[in-house]
């Protein structure tokens, strides 16, 4: 293993920002595994962190196949994670909507451009990431539905879902779809959880990493092969919404298969304390994300079932 710096700033008045990458073989530059570019993304900047520990077991043991060359940053941005804000400290900027970046422009995309220049050239690109929602969801694979995207490779991770996800006009400006503009591979890895640990996923996120990087001959690894992935479109899930606001009281946890008509949470008056309004599902279905805060406001789409398979 080897510890590199990928980007640095000089710091005026404390240490410099670095990013840091851990290398791992030498070769063809193959798989790039991105960690936490926001500051509240704990769980990713975790399962990163796991990655490194194995990897650096799996190369010492000889089991790492010579001739490619993995890189693993488990974070881009570690101001934000020390100060805990979830975007850049000084003009609240996301890095993640600043690729391919400039090297004259903002902080930000000066960091974009540092690090894509060296993380460009990788084959496969694997990105730990987070909803703009704050809540919780069945780990996946997720990927753009830009035309360039692969769902069959995606579903050598051996993950429950694989994602396709409809582009919007500020995707152009994130890492996944720059990545393949310039024909890498690209895939978010969703775990359960953001700001806080979830090791329960976090295995499984590895898991289905080296189940990968196995099936492209890229490691030796001889653990669970996973799911058969079944692969559905974000459009097609099922939305529900609250109608007034108030503390957001779940009857069910993701993961869970539920029944049309099943109680799915309550919403509770906050300064009287009754159940002003009953979430339901509204098709048998399996609850794939769920809002994670106590607090809810009104038309706010709480729950995401998938449609089970006929």
């Amino acid at each position: 293993m080897k510890k590199v710096t990928i980007y640095e700033i000089q710091g005026l008045y404390r240490d410099n920002f670095r990013v840091t990458g851990y290398e791992f073989g030498e070769g063809e530059e193959t798989v790039c595994i991105v960690g936490s570019m926001r500051g509240n993304e704990v769980q990713q900047l975790y399962c990163c962190s796991q990655l490194v520990k194995k990897l650096k077991y799996m190369e010492a043991e000889g089991r790492l196949t010579p001739g490619h060359k993995i890189l693993v940053i488990p974070c881009v941005n570690p101001y934000s994670v020390n100060t805990k804000k979830r975007f850049w400290t000084v003009d609240n900027t996301d890095i993640n909507r600043m690729f391919p970046g400039y090297d004259l422009g903002e902080t930000t995309q000066r960091i974009a451009d540092g690090v894509f220049r060296v993380i460009s050239a990788y084959r496969f690109g694997i990105q730990f990431t987070s909803f703009y929602m704050p809540g919780e969801f069945m780990p996946h694979v997720r990927m753009m539905d830009s035309g360039l995207e692969d769902t069959e490779l995606a579903k050598q991770f051996g993950m429950p879902y694989v994602v396709l996800r409809k582009m919007r006009p500020y995707d152009t400006t994130t890492l996944n779809y720059n990545w393949q503009i310039w024909e890498t591979q690209a895939f978010s890895m969703y775990t359960t959880t953001t700001a806080r640990i979830d090791k329960r996923s976090a295995r499984e996120a590895e898991r289905g990493i080296l189940t990968f990087l196995n099936k492209q001959g890229i490691a030796q690894y001889h653990g669970h092969d996973g799911y058969r992935s079944r692969v559905v479109k974000d459009v097609d899930m099922i939305s529900v919404r609250t109608v007034g606001a108030g503390l957001f009281d779940p009857a069910v946890s993701v993961g869970d298969e539920v029944e049309q008509g099943q109680l799915l949470a309550y919403l509770i008056d906050p300064c009287e304390g009754e159940a002003v309004e009953e979430l339901r599902a509204p098709v048998d279905g399996i609850v794939f994300f769920m809002h994670g805060e106590p607090l809810t406001y009104a038309d706010t789409a709480v729950f995401k079932l998938v449609m089970r398979e006929e």
